[in-house]
């Protein structure tokens, strides 16, 4: 059975954005009073950017699994899919690890994992659409730029 491309973009678009409303809600509690309260490197962006980047970031993922997952090469595109899901996941552990057992330590190992599930998603996407791969750029150079963050949190606050 076929399913319609536009259709399957919606899923994917779905999956990302309940994976980014429910990272969201383990993350929005601790800001006010946890996160607020952290010793913070100069270079950290102010709270009200993450989301507008964070959303662009989520529709950028989505998109790019959507290009792969409607490519007619079976062989191709199982495993980039099983790779960005495990990403996906992992994000999601993240912002759980990080903001809502507040474990910068624990964060700092988890963003480590991520960063190269992000990139074996990119080197895996690339070869089956070459656009794909590009849109997910943007992210590892944000968890990149995340992970510099964490790893200044957690030295800065003595974790």
């Amino acid at each position: 059975m076929k399913i319609h491309p536009l259709f399957g973009l919606a899923l994917w678009l779905g999956l990302c954005l309940a994976v980014m409303v429910t990272g969201a809600l383990a993350t929005a509690p601790s800001i006010p009073g946890w996160y607020a309260g952290l010793k913070k490197p100069a270079w950290t962006p102010p709270s009200w950017l993450f989301g507008p980047v964070w959303f662009l970031l989520y529709i950028m993922m989505a998109l790019a699994a959507w290009l792969v997952w409607k490519q007619e090469v079976l062989p191709q595109f199982h495993w980039p899919l099983v790779i960005f899901v495990i990403q996906l996941a992992l994000n999601l552990c993240w912002s759980y690890v990080f903001f809502g057992l507040q474990k910068p330590g624990i964060a700092l190992g988890e963003i480590g994992a991520l960063w190269l599930a992000i990139l074996l998603t990119l080197v895996s996407f690339w070869p089956v659409n070459r656009l794909a791969g590009f849109l997910m750029l943007p992210y590892l150079i944000w968890v990149s730029y995340a992970a510099l963050l964490n790893l200044s949190i957690w030295r800065l606050n003595r974790f």
